[in-house]
């Protein structure tokens, strides 16, 4: 009996539902290819929702979108809506709630595609970010005393558990295991200023390196990992970081790849349920106009695929993007690109449909 496979869809905001019709039309080939079903069930989340009824992210939503084999995400964010509502209510609430402790930003320079970075080239830009994406400062620890006040007082705190870091180390060593790569894997961190939240992130790290003598191990600063991101990228196999280092060094990273119109992610709990989503945001000013780049929602969905356990399927589609990337965009910005959004969604299905 064929596999089936039940998928969440939340189009959400802006070009969010543009990029996702792409992803889906090159799911559909290759599942059609593999052998696989995919079943689509679509969930009305985001800004024009939210200012419709009131409504952010409901408990009975929750627990639907909780029996899903995966979720497949556009965009979250609306300019009518004031920034941190939906973020917090809808993205981060998700990830709490589904407890995707791992956030994986693979980070590769493809054929076809300009990086900022002098003299680098596809051979030098071939990297992954694990970060962990359930702690940290973005836990929601602190507060505000005598607000509006001269004496006001903010706190924010940053929470690291010995759970928490060890399972996101260990996901990380694994995953390094898995690219078979360089097999070498950087902690990222601050252990000279944050002293005891990278205190505990360095020892767990060490201890844990201890099960993996075929992976080699070192550290650097994140002020560090931010200069030779740009200067030695090919120095990078595997980093792994906290909540907040992961989200800033993943936007440098993407930028050195070309931009937020190819870089892709995954919310993920090996456990439990995980969302995978293009990073570029909702981009409202595209809204309508069929010139948003769709390739990092259909990169998404690879890495939907790959976690999903159908690598020959992923295969596919990243074979599909590599051969639109090397070959047919001029440009990979908004309306740079020489196709429409369906058009380039119909050229990697194409290239699935005639080379697989």
């Amino acid at each position: 009996m064929a596999k089936q496979y039940d998928i969440a869809v939340v189009p959400g905001d802006g070009t969010g539902p543009e990029v996702v019709a792409e992803g889906i039309k090159v799911l559909n080939r290759v599942a059609d290819k593999c052998g696989f079903t995919l079943n689509y069930t679509e969930y009305a989340i985001g800004g024009e929702h939210y200012k419709r009824t009131g409504e952010i992210l409901t408990d009975e939503t929750l627990n639907a979108l909780g029996k899903a084999d995966a979720i497949y995400l556009g965009a979250i964010g609306h300019p009518k809506v004031k920034p941190g509502i939906l973020e917090k209510g809808i993205l981060l609430k998700m990830r709490f709630h589904y407890d995707q402790y791992v956030n994986l930003r693979p980070v590769r320079l493809y054929e076809g595609v300009d990086t900022p970075v002098k003299d680098k080239g596809p051979k030098d830009i071939d990297f992954a970010v694990v970060r962990e994406n359930t702690e940290g400062l973005y836990a929601g620890a602190g507060g505000i005393l005598k607000f509006g006040t001269p004496d006001e007082v903010a706190v924010q705190e940053s929470i690291n558990t010995r759970k928490g870091v060890e399972r996101c180390i260990r996901f990380a060593f694994e995953y390094c295991r898995k690219r078979n790569r360089r097999k070498k894997l950087t902690l990222c961190g601050k252990t000279n200023v944050l002293t005891y939240a990278f205190d505990l992130w360095e020892r767990t790290f060490n201890e844990v390196a201890k099960e993996y003598p075929d992976i080699e191990t070192d550290y650097a600063h994140v002020d560090a990992i931010c200069m030779w991101m740009v200067k030695n990228p090919e120095w990078f196999d595997v980093i792994v970081t906290d909540n907040m280092f992961g989200d800033i060094i993943t936007d440098l990273a993407a930028m050195i790849q070309g931009g937020m119109g190819i870089a892709a992610g995954a919310n993920i709990n090996p456990e439990g349920v995980s969302m995978f989503e293009p990073i570029g945001g909702s981009a409202p000013k595209y809204t309508g106009k069929g010139i948003i780049n769709p390739v990092a929602a259909v990169s998404a969905a690879q890495l939907m695929l790959d976690t999903l356990g159908e690598e020959r399927g992923a295969s596919m589609v990243e074979g599909g993007v590599m051969k639109v990337l090397r070959e047919d965009l001029q440009d990979v910005g908004a309306g740079k690109m020489g196709f429409t959004t369906s058009e380039v969604g119909d050229l990697i299905a194409e290239y699935i449909e005639k080379h697989y």
